[in-house]
């Protein structure tokens, strides 16, 4: 009797192994990612990779003795870790990533990839479109892992809104 229940799950594993004598098209191959053109890479992707809000930035003055977004862009190897300050209205926000909260400021200033400014504060998180000042220290190539590298980013920053 053993030996009649061992050669028939043999048998009925056989018959499984080969998909019951039915021919079986071989399995689809997994199809290839498609190649992200290089150009289309976000120097600094938003956090939730949702696009900056469309706010008016008309009319936008520069604080007193600060500079311009661009300007932070334009002079960064020179401001690496001094404070700056930066008049600008909020774009986008993300509230406690990594124990901080997150916004993007916008003065109007600037080309693609040097018109936004993200900064990090621990103070109250601004809505889109206030005006704010933000009072930070510059930081140049901070890369937080899973795409999120900033050339330049604002930690830190005490944000005043207007």
């Amino acid at each position: 009797m053993l030996k009649a229940t061992v050669s028939s799950v043999l048998a009925l594993s056989l018959l499984a192994a080969a998909g019951c004598g039915k021919e079986q098209p071989p399995p689809a191959p997994a199809p290839a990612a498609p190649a992200a053109p290089a150009e289309s890479a976000q120097p600094h992707p938003m956090p939730t990779g949702a696009p900056a809000a469309e706010v008016d930035l008309s009319g936008i003055a520069r604080a007193d003795g600060g500079k311009t977004v661009a300007e932070v862009y334009a002079e960064k190897d020179g401001l690496a870790d001094a404070t700056v300050v930066v008049r600008g209205k909020v774009v986008k926000t993300n509230a406690q990533i990594m124990g901080k909260n997150w916004l993007h400021v916008r003065d109007g200033s600037g080309e693609e990839g040097t018109n936004d400014l993200t900064v990090t504060t621990s103070g109250t998180l601004p809505n889109v479109g206030d005006t704010v000042v933000v009072t930070g220290k510059v930081s140049l190539n901070k890369d937080f892992g899973m795409g999120y590298q900033y050339p330049v980013i604002i930690e830190d920053g005490e944000v005043t809104v207007e």
